[in-house]
């Protein structure tokens, strides 16, 4: 269960993340709101998976999915750039969270 709370709490970074962005600086009302629900309910979550996960592998692959999610959210839904380096560093970011993932004895 707790790689599965995890990935929720990955997922949920993302929509953190993103409706952050759309708050404009914690103007608009609606996304501050939804920003502040993910961003507790991504932690509780987090929290639950290091109770049998270790702290690094936990930490890494929340702030992976974070890190890819928000990147191809802000390519595919907000029109930013990607180019061949920021790919690249994305796809090194997610080799990384294979061997983390491959490396945790939980």
């Amino acid at each position: 269960m707790a790689w599965v709370y995890l990935g929720i709490a990955g997922l949920l970074e993302i929509v953190w993340a993103f409706s952050m962005k759309q708050s404009e600086g914690f103007t608009k009302l609606a996304p501050s709101l939804v920003t502040l629900a993910a961003m507790i309910a991504s932690f509780a979550l987090l929290s639950l998976s290091m109770k049998s996960l270790p702290l690094g592998t936990a930490y890494t692959i929340w702030t992976g999915i974070g890190a890819v999610g928000a990147f191809l959210v802000g390519v595919m839904v907000l029109g930013e750039q990607a180019n061949a380096m920021r790919i690249g560093a994305a796809v090194l970011i997610v080799s990384g969270l294979v061997l983390m993932k491959l490396s945790s004895p939980a």
